[in-house]
């Protein structure tokens, strides 16, 4: 008599193909392989190629780009009166043909301060109340 033997499983499925390595994206590149990460060949999705830079020809005006001025964000309590200023300077500005922002008009107004001599500066001052600091109450 032959020995009993287990029954047999069904076959294994055949292993899956492992997925060709992708080159890692440069936020997750780390700063020890920086070799390795410009030698991987980009396939991901096309990027926008920039433009070549050529050298200006003797008689070609070429505008250069403007250096981009670092901006800060803030915010300031201001009277009713004085906001309402700026709407109707913006009024005003807009019947001459100009169309500004607040953060414009705020702009000029420095601009035109910093032109008066410390005399005139603390004139301006000096008509401008001083006012609580801090977020206003709720009314």
């Amino acid at each position: 008599m032959a020995p009993a033997h287990p029954p047999r499983k069904a076959p294994a499925p055949p292993p899956k193909r492992a997925a060709p390595p992708r080159p890692p994206s440069p936020a997750k590149t780390s700063a020890r392989t920086p070799a390795k990460a410009a030698a991987a060949p980009m396939k991901a999705a096309p990027m926008k190629a920039a433009p070549a830079k050529t050298a200006p020809l003797k008689g070609d005006k070429k505008k250069s780009k403007p250096e981009k001025v670092k901006v800060v964000r803030d915010s300031f309590t201001i009277p009713k009166a004085e906001y309402a200023q700026i709407g109707e300077l913006k009024k005003r500005a807009l019947a001459l043909g100009q169309e500004v922002k607040k953060s414009e008009l705020i702009r000029a107004g420095l601009l035109l301060l910093s032109q008066h001599n410390d005399a005139g500066l603390r004139k301006a001052l000096a008509a401008v109340p001083t006012l609580k600091t801090g977020r206003p109450g709720k009314a």
